[in-house]
């Protein structure tokens, strides 16, 4: 099969031709893709941020935003079957271990992270992945049209789920970028709360599809944004701001838009946050981090998406073009997310 492998960092990816995924235990499953997300985190991959905290062996097939059909299963698999259209949890989990028992798989002990770990990704024709990942679709999905919601998704709506609680009729929430995974956050705001949504985007093309989804208010990141924020909030801030570029200042704008008792959600990763102790006592004033979501968040997201209250805004390519994929993800060139079809 065809897959887009990285063979070493700071350096394109090369599309190589090499054997298909086997089943290896009874709760595999193998899944034919048929679309696959290329996310900023395959950029940092390749740049070689996660090298030393995933140690893959190279090369490896990247890719962690994946759907498809189920093409084979082994002998303890029940939940799918062959034909079956799923969209995949990014991180299989073992079920067993104490934070999968609390509902935390994406904490599991023993989980492993295709495109990520030392485990082949999905920008391939095949995928090995197990049951334990698999959510179950309806057939007439067409899987390219849902695939960025198994990352990008349920860490946009892990986050917002996470932020409910707080954000009743009156409160502000800010979002700050609206890209790949900022145009879900927005939607999964609208579609679960009240709260009033002001997007925060130095890209207008960016600001007028958050209007279109559900932004209440737009804001260009000018270098005047913060203020603007406080303008709109009656001097106070926001309640809630998920950051999702969290790099080249972004992370510290965000915390200066929060209010006093409020709530600063970093997604994107990439920069370095650093606030005064004193602006937390004083302003009892709460950063939380959020990495992926739980299974049950996706399954969750996948009603939202198929009730159409959650829609995808993508760019289609083949996966011979994965470069020209990456090239217009880093340049910024891609409106909503980018996907790779075999």
């Amino acid at each position: 099969m065809k897959a887009v492998r990285v063979h070493d960092y700071h350096a394109d990816p090369k599309i190589d031709d090499i054997d298909e995924p086997r089943l290896q235990g009874p709760l595999d499953v193998i899944v034919k893709i048929g679309g696959a997300g290329v996310c900023r985190t395959d950029l940092h991959i390749l740049e070689g941020q996660w090298a030393a905290a995933m140690n893959p062996q190279l090369p490896y097939v990247i890719g962690h935003e994946n759907a498809g059909w189920v093409h084979a299963v082994g002998d303890g698999v029940t939940n799918v079957a062959v034909g079956d259209t799923v969209i995949l949890h990014p991180q299989p989990s073992c079920g067993l271990c104490l934070a999968c028992r609390r509902g935390n798989d994406m904490h599991c002990a023993n989980a492993f992270f295709p495109g990520l770990s030392d485990n082949d990704g999905g920008m391939a024709e095949y995928l090995r992945t197990t049951a334990r990942a698999c959510v179950k679709l309806d057939p007439a999905t067409n899987p390219a049209d849902v695939a960025a919601l198994a990352d990008a998704g349920i860490t946009a709506y892990h986050a917002v789920r996470k932020a409910v609680p707080v954000l009743w009729p009156g409160t502000t929430a800010v979002v700050q970028g609206a890209g790949g995974l900022g145009h879900i956050g927005i939607q999964c705001l609208a579609a679960l709360t009240a709260t009033r949504i002001v997007v925060v985007d130095r890209n207008p093309a960016a600001l007028e599809l958050a209007r279109e989804i559900g932004a209440d208010e737009t804001v260009v990141a000018d270098g005047s944004h913060v203020d603007a924020v406080k303008d709109l909030t009656g001097g106070e801030g926001a309640t809630v701001v998920f950051d999702f570029v969290a790099e080249q200042g972004a992370e510290n704008d965000a915390w200066q838009m929060v209010a006093p008792d409020g709530h600063q959600y970093v997604i994107g990763y990439g920069g370095q946050f650093s606030a005064p102790t004193l602006d937390f006592v004083a302003g009892e004033k709460n950063v939380i981090g959020n990495i992926v979501g739980t299974f049950t968040d996706l399954a969750e997201l996948m009603v939202l998406a198929q009730a159409g209250k959650v829609t995808l805004h993508t760019k289609q390519y083949p996966l011979d073009a994965a470069l020209d994929a990456l090239h217009d993800l880093d340049a910024g060139r891609v409106r909503g997310r980018a996907i790779l079809v075999p």
